[in-house]
């Protein structure tokens, strides 16, 4: 059994005037893998999910908003997106077909690769969100295409992965090279009250520990900690991402149950009591009934799946 809790930062939310579907990017047992946007992209989406990995986002089609953090971009041509895995981030395409791609890599994938993570730490592409944005010019968008196209067609070959970590080191070279960014927009109150929401939510749920259970479990506690009433914070998590606060907390509250229970060798009272239930049977009804298991079958079945 594991006996650390990996306690990352989940990349919680992007928020727009209508409604967006929830997106879960996802590496599974991969390291790291490049999509092509023609193929493998969506129009709207939120990720809610708990990310472990970096993102690298070139949209040459398919145009739209993009937001990073608190800031907002109107997406009309040729642009590189480079994303933390703490960011929050959201996208929604306005017009034309999808064309571009994506990767993402773990960061367990950059610890394996000196070389690699060296340029991510140096290079200031993923940590000042002022360089994290770049709109590709007309002369150079080849270049970046055909770097693009030769990381995609890796994937699958022996020592693909050792090769696509060289391009990705190239990218953000040629990345950083250019001063093309573009100047961002600030998003709205609604935006900001929802990022300061996931945030508590997080910040919340990171100081998860067995001594000492969370503090913030309910949408009135949410509310009055960041001063608003329930029902408009109700009101604008429904409009911008169709889901109240309630559902919000429930489902990062799973995620991490699940976490404790197969990254950590914490009995189930002290898990119970960690994410704040009064007693074990009232965590066990929680947790079956939104999965489908009791915590211990969770916890036996998913162990070595």
């Amino acid at each position: 059994m594991k006996t650390s809790l990996d306690l990352k930062e989940i990349d919680h939310l992007r928020s727009f005037p209508e409604l967006t579907p929830i997106y879960r990017e996802a590496l599974d047992d991969k390291q790291i893998k490049v999509f092509n946007r023609e193929i493998e992209d969506c129009r709207n989406y939120l990720s809610a999910n708990r990310r472990d990995f970096y993102k690298i986002l070139m949209i040459t089609g398919g145009y739209g908003v993009f937001t990073l953090g608190l800031n907002k971009y109107l997406v009309d041509k040729p642009t590189l997106f480079f994303i933390h895995p703490n960011d929050i981030i959201s996208w929604q395409k306005t017009s034309g077909e999808s064309a571009g791609y994506y990767l993402l890599f773990k960061k367990d994938f950059i610890n394996s690769h000196p070389i690699l993570k060296s340029t991510v730490e140096r290079l200031p592409l993923f940590t000042d969100k002022s360089k994290s944005a770049i709109t590709i010019e007309e002369n150079d968008l080849a270049g970046f295409i055909r770097l693009w196209e030769s990381m995609y067609n890796e994937q699958g070959n022996e020592l693909g992965a050792e090769a696509i970590q060289a391009y990705i080191q190239l990218l953000m070279i040629d990345s950083a090279r250019m001063s093309k960014f573009p100047i961002p927009e600030k998003t709205n109150d609604d935006y900001d009250h929802i990022h300061h929401f996931f945030g508590l939510l997080e910040k919340e749920i990171s100081n998860i520990n067995y001594e000492k259970p969370i503090k913030l479990r309910t949408a009135q506690e949410f509310a009055d900690s960041m001063h608003l009433h329930p029902n408009y914070l109700n009101r604008i998590l429904k409009k911008r991402t169709g889901q109240n606060v309630s559902a919000h907390i429930k489902g990062r509250l799973l995620d991490e149950c699940k976490a404790l229970l197969l990254q950590t060798s914490w009995t189930l009272e002290q898990i119970s009591y960690a994410v704040g239930f009064s007693d074990q049977p009232n965590f066990n009804f929680f947790f079956k009934k939104n999965t489908g298991f009791t915590p211990n079958a969770f916890r036996k079945v998913f162990y070595n799946s």
